[in-house]
């Protein structure tokens, strides 16, 4: 039983998805084994797959959490904050350039 446990906890950790092939594998192996019916061996196929991703969503969560406190205490901007920033910065500019071109020409020369 311990193997059993050992392989759904690597496979939990190490793998997002388990392959076709794979995942066949481990649930012929369960029913040789530990005598339980194909039904029941994907069940619980299926909840370890469905394990698997979410730690690896809880992983990324994480991950990003901590590259953004990293990019604050660096003082740096994410991409978006860089890309509305520069939108806006285009914004005024043609705002600007528009209020340039549509003053009387005695008034720019003033």
């Amino acid at each position: 039983m311990f193997e059993l446990f050992e392989k759904a906890v690597l496979t939990a950790l190490g793998a997002a998805a388990l392959t076709q092939k794979k995942g066949e594998e481990l649930i012929q192996e369960m029913k040789s084994r530990y005598k339980i019916s194909e039904e029941e061996g994907r069940a619980f196929l299926d909840r370890i797959q469905e394990m698997a991703r979410t730690g690896q969503q809880k992983t990324a969560e994480v991950a990003e959490a901590e590259v953004k406190k990293a990019l604050d205490r660096m003082g740096l901007v994410s991409r978006d904050d860089y890309e509305k920033l520069e939108r806006r910065v285009r914004a005024l500019e043609a705002l600007a350039a528009e209020s340039v071109t549509s003053q009387p020409e005695d008034e720019c020369l003033g």
